[in-house]
């Protein structure tokens, strides 16, 4: 198994790159996140932070495989009534993604992965893979099935005994569960409030803002997380990508 620190791009120097490439490392694994509310007790970064962690296991258990930088900001217009959230237009993010994906086709890598960890990156990557795989030779591979992920996410908290299902996910069980995971000394465990329950109107969340739906910008009930099932979800989104990568690599 490769060391966290050999996988991550950005912490390696230039002909570490070139050796890598040289020989066999051609999949880089590109994870697209946000800087957003995410109620009063996560920080503002979860989604890269998730991005930064299945990125880098997803490149781990591959093992011819580098975690580029997770992309940020995103597309998070829907949180911007809550302080602190940075968001850029879809438009933006595209080109970004076209940027990544040009620079690293050009170095050499084969196959580039995208994987939004924000529900409002799923459309722009899901757009804009087509049109990048047409420009460049590297074989371009979206993972951005939003109900795919949010089912994952469910699983996850299911198969660690937590009965608890959402059908938008945001801020709640499952999310603050992979922060306990990743992170804990990030989830401020004395402001955990929960949000509203049951049928969310995701067109309402859009084109409305999250602030329509919650005032605390929490859907679900966080309280219900633990650290073993954000290590259970996590595990759940990576087996499950890896075998996407590998099926998809094989098809080339």
């Amino acid at each position: 198994m490769p060391s966290r620190r050999s996988i991550l791009l950005e912490e390696m120097v230039w002909p570490e790159v070139e050796s890598a490439l040289e020989n066999g490392t051609r999949t880089a694994i590109v994870s697209v996140g946000s800087i957003e509310q995410h109620g009063p007790h996560l920080p503002l970064n979860m989604d890269t932070l998730d991005g930064d962690e299945l990125s880098q296991r997803i490149a781990e258990k591959l093992g011819d495989a580098l975690a580029a930088p997770t992309i940020r900001p995103g597309c998070s217009g829907h949180h911007m009534e809550f302080p602190g959230t940075i968001t850029i237009p879809p438009e933006t993010l595209m080109d970004v993604i076209r940027a990544y994906c040009r620079s690293l086709d050009d170095h050499g890598f084969e196959h580039i992965v995208l994987v939004p960890t924000h529900g409002g990156n799923f459309g722009p990557v899901k757009t804009v893979a087509p049109d990048v795989a047409r420009e460049i030779e590297a074989t371009v591979i979206p993972l951005a099935d939003l109900d795919e992920h949010m089912q994952l996410l469910n699983d996850g908290l299911s198969e660690a005994g937590i009965k608890y299902n959402q059908d938008v996910i945001h801020a709640g069980a499952a999310e603050t569960a992979v922060v306990l995971a990743v992170n804990k000394d990030l989830v401020r465990l004395e402001n955990i409030e929960s949000g509203p329950e049951g049928k969310i109107s995701t067109a309402r969340l859009l084109s409305e803002g999250f602030k329509t739906i919650t005032q605390n910008g929490v859907l679900g009930d966080p309280a219900e997380a633990t650290a073993e099932a954000g290590e259970t979800i996590i595990q759940n989104v990576v087996d499950t990508y890896v075998d996407h990568i590998k099926n998809e690599r094989r098809s080339v």
